[in-house]
């Protein structure tokens, strides 16, 4: 199973839960072993188990920081494809209008269908339910632009069509690998999940063995813990609310479309 997958699906608030119970159960774990090795008179030098849990805490504490840089950069190249994609849509659009009249017409009737496909996507099953949709619109605009080669007109209106279309289709190769599938490896949510248990593990022992109670801020730790991986998810997810990344960029390009062709923008 894929545990990136996995995690990917679950609710925001499904994975806190869960990581909050997973690190204190092995909190529980750790301080319940630690309890019967005092019991047995094993009692370790506080010293090196202090040591051993700065260690565990230091290595938690630097794989966060990787995954959330990793996590952060994926969200600010989405951010910016959405610019660019945008600004290659509208160049190609304003492009079409110097087109021969037939080939200008049915660029310019498919473009804003293109730019509304792009829009309001809240998952990732509705971004790979409308991929259909809109890779058959790439492929009419392409023939668009292959019919012009038998129309008499300006050899560099041609080519700077052409090369417009070509840059839009990049871009949406390059939202598509970013936005589908670009994200947090499974086996690094393994090890960080894993080092987070570990963590608390740790801490319960070293209370256990040091201390005849629990601490009472360690739900809290607990906490902080799971918030910090929920979070990395929901940046990681397309479509979470908290990190949606704003399409008004291409919610202009459609409004500057639907004017152009005297019809009324949405709002």
């Amino acid at each position: 199973m894929d545990v990136g997958l996995f995690i990917m699906s679950l609710p925001s608030w499904a994975l806190f839960v869960l990581v909050v119970v997973v690190a204190l159960a092995a909190n529980e774990v750790g301080f319940q072993v630690g309890r019967l090795l005092i019991r047995r008179h094993l009692r370790e030098p506080e010293p090196p188990v202090q040591a051993l849990v700065g260690a565990i805490l230091g290595l938690l504490a630097f794989l966060l920081a990787f995954t959330f840089a990793m996590t952060t950069s994926r969200f600010d190249a989405r951010r910016q494809l959405v610019i660019e994609d945008a600004n290659r849509i509208r160049t190609c659009y304003l492009y079409a209008s110097l087109l021969p009249e037939k080939q200008a017409q049915v660029t310019r009737q498919l473009l804003p269908e293109y730019v509304a496909l792009r829009l309001n996507i809240t998952s990732i099953a509705q971004a790979t339910a409308r991929l259909p949709r809109t890779e058959e619109i790439q492929r009419q605009l392409w023939q668009q632009a292959a019919s012009l080669a038998q129309e008499n007109m300006d050899p560099e209106i041609r080519t700077l069509f052409i090369g417009s279309l070509s840059e839009v289709l990049n871009v949406h190769a390059a939202r598509k690998m970013v936005s589908l599938n670009y994200r947090i490896p499974g086996s690094i949510w393994v090890v960080l999940n894993l080092l987070s248990a570990m963590s608390m593990l740790s801490l319960g022992y070293q209370t256990g063995m040091f201390s005849a109670r629990r601490l009472v801020g360690m739900p809290v730790l607990a906490a902080a813990f799971a918030l910090v991986i929920t979070m990395i998810a929901a940046m990681d997810t397309l479509g979470q609310r908290g990190f949606l990344i704003s399409q008004q960029p291409l919610a202009d390009v459609l409004t500057l479309m639907q004017k152009s062709a005297g019809r009324p923008a949405l709002e």
